[in-house]
């Protein structure tokens, strides 16, 4: 092959020398920039396309909402029933009764000895006159008790526990009836054993019913973003075809889901918020029909964060199985 000639360089210059391919190399820093601008296009540009439908975007988060409210409700009654609890460990007592034939001052003297336990968190005395006195004013029988020429009720000392463990307030109890001057001790905490064994079975329903709505999230965001992935098959195929890697095109359809799951959140807090507020009248009217007053806990703002975080990681799951499954069955022709 005959190849044309160089032209001669001119007088007084020196000849060009021949400029061939040159390498480029792409530095870290270009490609996180590059990554980082990608992700904030996906953001925006899935975020754009759930406003151009806003019914069904409405519709997926008020479902993804309702399966966050309801283990969330169960959450919140749980924390009700725990504040009941601690209420109800606060008059869990042990009553000693002295002996009759103690005079006041020996019951004081088997007082200080029971508060010398170191089991024992607090103690209370009340006198055989004492223990008269309310005794007459709650049944409002004055008259007939001030016929009675003997007190026929013994001092009694009120033992506050430091442990709440049954069997260990059974072990005080017993140890504490052997004292000398103290006629017999009782202890009834079958009750609150029960309470908390509620309050066990409570917390793994609540357990259940979260994995079970977790499981429900899963699935309608899955579904949504299966059909998303449908309809833009030939678009997937498309830059697949010209090079595109599985992440970048599953990047969009992952910051659907993570819109989804964060919008579902957000519901679900609306509707927590407007339930504590349709249920704290009637409740607050129940209690003080009880003579107590009690308040519905509120989610506060740790659970907030903690709800949306769920609600945002589900979505999110939910979206990368939903894409990674669809995509395996997507190959470009």
């Amino acid at each position: 092959m005959s190849q044309t000639p160089r032209r001669p360089a001119p007088r007084g210059e020196k000849p060009q020398p021949r400029r061939g391919a040159r390498s480029h190399q792409i530095t870290f820093e270009s490609r996180s920039r590059a990554w980082r601008r990608h992700h904030e296009q996906m953001a925006v540009d899935s975020l754009h396309r759930l406003r151009r439908r806003p019914l069904s975007s409405f519709m997926t988060m008020m479902a993804i909402a309702i399966a966050m409210v309801l283990p969330a409700s169960l959450w919140l009654a749980l924390g009700s029933a725990h504040l009941l609890d601690s209420n109800l460990d606060d008059s869990a007592r042990m009553t000693l009764y002295l002996n009759p034939a103690l005079s006041e001052s020996q019951a004081m003297d088997v007082t200080d000895r029971v508060r010398q336990e170191p089991d024992i968190a607090s103690t209370e005395l009340i006198t055989a006159a004492a223990g008269l006195e309310s005794f007459q004013q709650r049944l409002g029988m004055n008259d007939a008790l001030a016929m009675m020429d003997d007190n026929p009720l013994p001092a009694t000392i009120l033992v506050q526990p430091r442990s709440r463990d049954p069997e260990a307030a059974q072990a005080l109890a017993e140890r504490l009836g052997k004292l000398d001057g103290v006629a017999d001790a009782r202890l009834d905490m079958a009750w609150l054993e029960r309470l908390r064994q509620l309050g066990e079975l409570g917390r793994r329903v609540v357990m259940a019913f979260g994995a079970l709505f977790a499981l429900g999230v899963l699935l309608v965001v899955g579904n949504t973003i299966r059909l998303a992935v449908e309809s833009r098959r030939q678009e997937i195929e498309v830059v697949t075809l010209i090079g595109a890697t599985h992440a970048f095109v599953r990047r969009p359809f992952l910051y659907v889901g993570v819109w989804y799951g964060l919008g579902g959140g957000i519901l679900a807090l609306i509707l927590l918020t407007l339930g504590r507020g349709w249920l704290s009248a009637p409740i607050d009217m129940l209690a003080s029909g009880f003579g107590s007053h009690f308040t519905l806990p509120g989610i506060g703002m740790g659970g907030s964060v903690l709800l949306l975080i769920c609600s945002t990681m589900l979505g999110l799951v939910g979206a990368w199985l939903a894409v990674s499954r669809h995509l395996a069955e997507i190959s470009p022709r």
